[in-house]
């Protein structure tokens, strides 16, 4: 599969997100990425596939429930995909998709000011 076919299925499997409220593009970007935990977790993955576990072990204030819904709507909206592995115990891994990377910058954005702001 090349490039273009993967962002096709990763856009055709993502769920349509349209301004509802205010007509402004910084909603749909929020409904996607905001919350206290999904930045959070996006940021931990632009460092590469982990493990459920090991996800859970850097955001320690969330439950491993609160977890699982988060990772459920990232990968709903083609911001994640989710690997498992027919094993026993199971083993499941996450990565960021090319949507997922397009969040990169602005992920950053959000790190370096909110450095600035804690100062």
């Amino acid at each position: 599969m090349n490039d273009s076919e993967e962002q096709n299925k990763t856009v055709s499997k993502s769920r349509i997100r349209k301004p509802q409220r205010t007509g402004c593009a910084v909603e749909v970007t929020l409904s996607v990425i905001g919350g206290v935990w999904k930045p959070v977790i996006l940021f931990h993955l632009l460092g590469g596939t982990l493990r459920f576990n090991q996800l859970c072990r850097r955001t320690a204030s969330a439950t491993p429930r609160m977890m699982t819904l988060q990772l459920r709507e990232l990968e709903a909206d083609g911001i994640v995909t989710r690997k498992i592995y027919p094993e026993v115990p199971p083993r499941v891994e996450y990565s960021l998709t090319r949507l997922g990377r397009s969040l990169e910058p602005v992920l950053l954005s959000m790190r370096d000011w909110g450095e600035k702001f804690a100062e």
